[in-house]
C-alpha cells in the first residue's frame, strides 16, 4: 500500500523548459530558412523549382509518418535517447544535403533523411515531456513558452543563415548548421526523466491500442487533426515559397529575410499568447479565430500593392497567427486524453499537419512550374483556412471517461 502511495518524481519545470525551449529554437530555427536555399542550389544545380519543392515535401510527409512512432519510443523509453539520435540524423541530413548533385540524393538528404530528424527533436517529444512535468494548470502556458521559443528561433536563424549563405557560400552554410544540429544532444540530457515518469504517471496504464482506437474513435480528435492539416498546408507555402514570390516581383532578397525574420518575432507573442489564453477561454474558438484571421490576411495581401511595406505588414500578422496553432491544439490533445501517450497522439495529429505541408510546398512548385505563378495556391490556402476555422468548433474538450477495463 505504502507504494501505491509513492509519488512519481518529475523534472522542474524551469529545467524542462529552458532545455525544451533551446532544443526547439534549434531544431525549427534551422528549418525554418530553407525558403533562403531554393534559388541558390536550383541556380547552382540547373535543378527546377519542383526538384527542391518536391524534397522538401518529402521531408514534410516523412517528419508527419515518423512522429507517432518517435512520439511511442519517447513516451515508452523516454524523450532523451530519441532527441539524441534525433540530433545526429539531422546533423547527417544537412551535411549530404550539402553535398546532394542530383535530385534523388537530395530527397534523401534534404527529404528522408531531415525529415526523420525532425520527427524526433521538434513539438511532439519536446510537448511529452511539458505534459508530464508541468501541473494541469500551467501546461497550456507551457506549451505556449515552447512554441514561443521555436518562433524565436525562426527569428534568430533566418538572419544568421542568410548572413551565412551570402558571406559563405550555400554549401559551407549547410556544414555550419549540421554542426549547430548536434547542440541538441546535449540540452536533451536536460529532459532525462526518472524511469519511474514512465512506469506509473496519471494512475492506472493503458494500452497502446486502446490509446489509438480511443483516439481515432473520437469525433473531436478528428475534427483537430483535420484543422491542423491546414495549418500544415499555409505555413509551409508561405515559408518555402515567399521568398520566389517576392524575387518574381522584383523586390530584393533582403525583403524576403526580413520578412521571415519578422515572422519569426511575432510568433514568439502569438504562440505565448495562445497559451495564455488557453488558460481562460475554450481553446476550439482560438483555433477557429487563428485560421479565419490567416484567411482575412492572406486575401489583404493579395490585394494591396506589393511593396516592402505591404509585405512587412503581412508577415507580422502572420507571424502572430504563424505557430499559435500549437499550443491549443497539443493542450486539448493532453486534456481529452490524458498524458501518458500524448507524444504519440501529438505525432498523429502532427501527421496530418505534415501532409497539409507536403500538399503546400510540392504544389507550390508544380504550380508555378505550370502556371508560372502562385496565384492558385494562396487561394487554396484562403478556401482551407476558412474550412479549418469551421472544423474545430465541434471539438470538445472535456476529458474522456474510459471505462475501467480500458485501463488494465
Amino acid at each position: 500500500m505504502s507504494s501505491a502511495a509513492t509519488p512519481t518524481r518529475t523534472l522542474s519545470m524551469t529545467q524542462v523548459l529552458v532545455c525544451g525551449a533551446a532544443i526547439v529554437t534549434l531544431s525549427m530555427g534551422i528549418r525554418h530558412g530553407f525558403g533562403l536555399w531554393l534559388a541558390p542550389i536550383t541556380m547552382d544545380r540547373g535543378w527546377t523549382r519542383e526538384t527542391f519543392a518536391f524534397a522538401l515535401a518529402i521531408q514534410n510527409i516523412a517528419w508527419g509518418a515518423a512522429g507517432p512512432f518517435a512520439g511511442m519510443l519517447a513516451d515508452r523509453f523516454g524523450a532523451f535517447r530519441v532527441l539524441a539520435v534525433g540530433a545526429l540524423l539531422y546533423a547527417a541530413g544537412l551535411v549530404l544535403m550539402a553535398l546532394a548533385t542530383s535530385g534523388l540524393a537530395f530527397t534523401g538528404s534534404a527529404g528522408l533523411l531531415l525529415g526523420l530528424a525532425q520527427s524526433g527533436t521538434t513539438y511532439a517529444v519536446v510537448y511529452g515531456v511539458i505534459g508530464r512535468n508541468v501541473a494541469p494548470e500551467r501546461r497550456s502556458w507551457a506549451m505556449g513558452v515552447a512554441a514561443a521559443a521555436g518562433s524565436f528561433g525562426q527569428f534568430l536563424m533566418v538572419p544568421v543563415e542568410s548572413w551565412l549563405i551570402g558571406h559563405w557560400g550555400w554549401q559551407s552554410a549547410l556544414f555550419v548548421l549540421g554542426c549547430a544540429a548536434l547542440a541538441i544532444a546535449p540540452l536533451a540530457l536536460g529532459l532525462k526523466e526518472p524511469d519511474q515518469a514512465h512506469a506509473a504517471h496519471g494512475g492506472p496504464r493503458q494500452s497502446v491500442g486502446a490509446a489509438l482506437r480511443e483516439a481515432l474513435g473520437s469525433s473531436s480528435f478528428r475534427w483537430l487533426t483535420a484543422g491542423y492539416f491546414v495549418c500544415g498546408f499555409q505555413v509551409v507555402f508561405i515559408g518555402v515559397h515567399m521568398p520566389s514570390y517576392l524575387k518574381d516581383h522584383g523586390l530584393a532578397p533582403q525583403v524576403a529575410t526580413t520578412a521571415l525574420a519578422l515572422i519569426g518575432l511575432f510568433n514568439v507573442f502569438g504562440t505565448y499568447t495562445a497559451g495564455l489564453l488557453g488558460q481562460r477561454m475554450a481553446k476550439r474558438h482560438i483555433l477557429s479565430g487563428i485560421y479565419l484571421l490567416r484567411s482575412v490576411v492572406i486575401v489583404l495581401f493579395l490585394w494591396a500593392p506589393l511593396t516592402p511595406l505591404s509585405v512587412y505588414l503581412f508577415a507580422a500578422v502572420m507571424g502572430f497567427l504563424w505557430l499559435s496553432t500549437v499550443p491549443p491544439t497539443n493542450a486539448i490533445v493532453a486534456q481529452v486524453f490524458g498524458v501518458q501517450y500524448m507524444s504519440m497522439l501529438g505525432g498523429i495529429v502532427f501527421f496530418s499537419h505534415q501532409i497539409g505541408s507536403f500538399l503546400g510546398v510540392w504544389l507550390g512548385g508544380w504550380l508555378y512550374d505550370l502556371t508560372g505563378s502562385y496565384d492558385v495556391v494562396w487561394w487554396i490556402a484562403v478556401g482551407l483556412g476558412v474550412f479549418a476555422g469551421l472544423a474545430n468548433q465541434p471539438v470538445r474538450e472535456t476529458p474522456i471517461v474510459r471505462p475501467v477495463a480500458a485501463t488494465a
